[in-house]
């Protein structure tokens, strides 16, 4: 089955060109999460016979999908026969390579210094100094992240004070040159740098090495949200840590019975889509599948739902709500809104007596 079903994913692309529509014949679609979990499977199988090699001489080697890092300390001619040897492994597999003392891997630059690695961050020689500009229509945190998140990669890339130095240089030049007030960037790198710097300090900065090197320790021990969840799942799965399952089941339990809350989306299955007009069908077609499918199963029990929303139209998009009170300029008094009730409403009474006089 899942074989059938990877040669469906596979073997029914489609796109259109030019007004025609083509078949994809080799290889996946891109932005396919499948297409990236086989292109995974793909080069793990392939690159075996390099990490042997590199395992029997110590050596490093390291891959990001269809990026590779290695070292080599044999002559480049060696090199350069065991990369024109793996080219011959799979017709589709051809490898583009570059062998030197300082080359960039994904967005870091490694360099080779007397056998000593030095890393720093690695800017394409075409990129653009370009980020969210700060007229953008933004929420004020966005900008404060985007220069928090820069500052955060200088420090886990830069192996030493002056490189953080000078990629500290080019992040501030970068927010200038898309329109991030000075005074800004300077309260933002305050902000990043306040657990490590003096609070009377004058600039709004790291001042030495012994500061970079504790917070660069600090941040790089850090795992992502990401990362602890994996190992979170890994700890509760192995067989040596089968109480730490009873204790997460007793808790779970123990939630329950007290809660004692019965869950309104128990056994329902909601589908929401965005409504179209080709859409018209779309709810009786999805209860006839559901029906077809699982009939005569325990699924049956669960009750499906299908819902759609609809487009939010321009006038919707943009009513907005009125400001607070406190932030609106030239507030009326009380007094002189209840004067000017007062006339309003004696000129309606005129105009009321009028008509009917009349």
């Amino acid at each position: 089955t899942i074989r059938l079903l990877a040669s469906i994913v596979l073997k029914e692309n489609v796109f259109v060109y030019g007004k025609k529509i083509y078949q994809q014949v080799l290889g996946g679609a891109m932005g396919s999460s499948f297409t990236l979990t086989l292109a995974n499977i793909f080069m793990w199988k392939w690159q075996k016979e390099l990490v042997r090699r590199q395992d029997m001489t110590c050596e490093y080697y390291g891959r990001y999908i269809d990026d590779v890092f290695m070292t080599w300390n044999k002559s480049e001619n060696a090199l350069k026969q065991i990369l024109e040897n793996a080219n011959t492994w799979h017709p589709n597999i051809k490898l583009e390579y570059k062998i030197g003392k300082s080359l960039p891997f994904l967005d870091v630059l490694l360099t080779n210094i007397n056998g000593t690695l030095s890393t720093s961050v690695y800017h394409k020689p075409a990129a653009e100094p370009y980020v969210v500009p700060f007229i953008s229509d933004h929420p004020r945190h966005v900008f404060e992240n985007i220069v928090q998140t820069s500052l955060r990669r200088a420090i886990k890339y830069s192996s030493t004070f002056q490189l953080f130095n000078d990629e500290r240089r080019y992040i501030k030049s970068t927010f200038l040159y898309n329109g991030y007030p000075s005074s800004f960037i300077d309260k933002t790198f305050r902000k990043f740098f306040s657990d490590y710097i003096s609070s009377r300090s004058f600039l709004p900065f790291l001042e030495n090495e012994a500061q970079f090197i504790q917070m660069r320790i600090v941040l790089s021990g850090q795992p992502s949200r990401q990362q602890s969840q994996v190992e979170m799942r890994i700890a509760t799965l192995t067989n040596d840590n089968d109480h730490l399952v009873e204790d997460l089941d007793k808790k779970e339990e123990f939630i329950i019975q007290e809660n004692k809350k019965t869950n309104k989306l128990q056994n329902k299955l909601i589908i929401h889509y965005t409504h179209e007009k080709r859409f018209n069908t779309r709810k009786r077609d999805l209860h006839r599948i559901f029906q077809e499918t699982f009939v005569n199963t325990p699924i049956m029990e669960t009750k499906l739902i299908v819902g759609n929303t609809n487009h939010k139209n321009t006038m919707k998009e943009l009513i907005q709500k009125r400001p607070r009170q406190e932030i609106l300029k030239n507030k009326v008094k009380a007094s002189i809104i209840n004067e000017t009730e007062k006339t309003v409403f004696q000129t309606l009474y005129c105009i009321d007596c009028f008509i009917h006089s009349r």
